[in-house]
């Protein structure tokens, strides 16, 4: 299975008899491809609708996969069991989670219920409402923003020094002790303690790697949205301290090692969903896409630490509304009709290995 995640990028080098020309060392210097840029919503115009049908049951056979895993990493005798056990729940709780990327972009009349279930079984009992992605995953989409100092999920990493790297990802691991410090601790304490409030959120509210990013305040709507699940995630947070204090840590500490891990592999799918070569300059939107990347079939692993469509990342950007389980299809439609010369391929690469020594000799280049 690992076999089909160590080919040479396409990127690096074109097919055989292929003309494709070379790209800018700049992306943000590329020009627009606008036959690109048509094919992709013009042939996937009849595929751009969510089903609920699939989002439902993937969704709750994730999370109850998840948490039916978790509970036998905590009660199983045997720790080889346990730790297996572990790693699933790792895993299902990765694809749970993840499904708060696809949110931010569907229509808000489109899965009615789904916001509202997802906080309850999964943004909640791990902490991280939806409210710490929407409004802030679409500012990386914004044209004018993305790859910017004022994209929240953008950090030119291919152009720092190679120690950012581990260190990017290793991070990962104190997430869910912030998490949990963040709902019982700052937030309680910022319902009245106004500058704590202000700081929490401009600083500790999204999941945004960008240091520089300032959240601005709530508005309308969206800012009673945020005050339910703050109010939820803080009321979970202190009742897990409170029992583990009173009963036994061994669940927490076992729930955190599980989170852990799953924020290590999202750390790690954040790695290579960019290229990360971008000096803050605004790009194009056909620079934008050649700055991110999809791992097509047939790397195999892909689906395991990029679920979710999350594999296809780079055509996400050319369509962010497209539902998750339609980039597939989309992806083969445009490939088919674009041909393997086009600026389309370029944007294709063989597995996570590959891309993370990219990235790693990128940063080891001379500047």
């Amino acid at each position: 299975m690992i076999a089909t995640d160590t080919l040479e990028s396409p990127r690096d080098a074109a097919p055989a008899g292929t003309d494709a020309p070379k790209l800018p060392r700049s992306l943000a210097g590329t020009p627009d491809d606008k036959e690109m840029l048509r094919s992709a919503v013009e042939l996937t115009r009849d595929i751009a609708t969510a089903r609920p049908g699939i989002y439902w049951p993937d969704m709750l056979a994730s999370a109850a996969l998840g948490y039916a895993a978790l509970a036998g990493a905590i009660l199983i005798g045997n720790p080889v069991a346990a730790a297996l056990s572990g790693v699933v729940a790792a895993l299902a709780l990765y694809r749970a989670l993840l499904f708060i990327h696809e949110l931010t972009h569907i229509h808000k009349n489109a899965l009615p219920g789904f916001r509202f279930a997802w906080n309850l079984l999964v943004g909640i009992p791990m902490l991280t409402p939806s409210l710490m992605y929407e409004g802030v995953h679409t500012l990386h989409h914004a044209r004018t923003r993305y790859g910017t100092v004022e994209d929240p999920e953008y950090l030119p990493l291919a152009l720092m020094k190679p120690w950012s790297l581990p260190l990017f990802a290793l991070v990962a691991l104190l997430l869910p002790i912030g998490l949990l410090i963040r709902s019982a601790l700052l937030v309680p304490l910022g319902a009245v303690i106004p500058p704590l409030r202000r700081l929490v959120w401009e600083r500790a509210s999204a999941l945004s790697i960008n240091p520089e990013f300032r959240r601005r305040p709530p508005e309308g709507d969206f800012a009673r949205m945020v005050f339910w699940q703050e109010l939820g995630a803080s009321a979970w947070a202190l009742f897990v301290v409170w029992w583990s204090a009173t009963h036994s840590w061994r669940p927490l500490l076992i729930g955190i090692a599980v989170i852990s891990l799953t924020a290590l592999l999202n750390q790690i799918r954040t790695l290579v969903a960019h290229l990360w070569e971008n000096e803050g300059e605004a790009m194009t939107v056909t620079g934008q896409y050649l700055d991110s990347v999809n791992v097509p079939p047939p790397a195999a692993l892909a689906p395991l630490w990029a679920p979710v469509g999350l594999r296809y990342h780079a055509l996400h950007h050319l369509l962010p509304s497209m539902p998750y389980h339609s980039l597939a299809e989309a992806h083969r439609r445009i490939t088919a009709h674009l041909g393997t010369a086009s600026t389309y391929e370029k944007g294709n690469y063989n597995g996570l290995l590959p891309l993370v020594g990219r990235l790693a000799r990128s940063t080891m280049m001379p500047r």
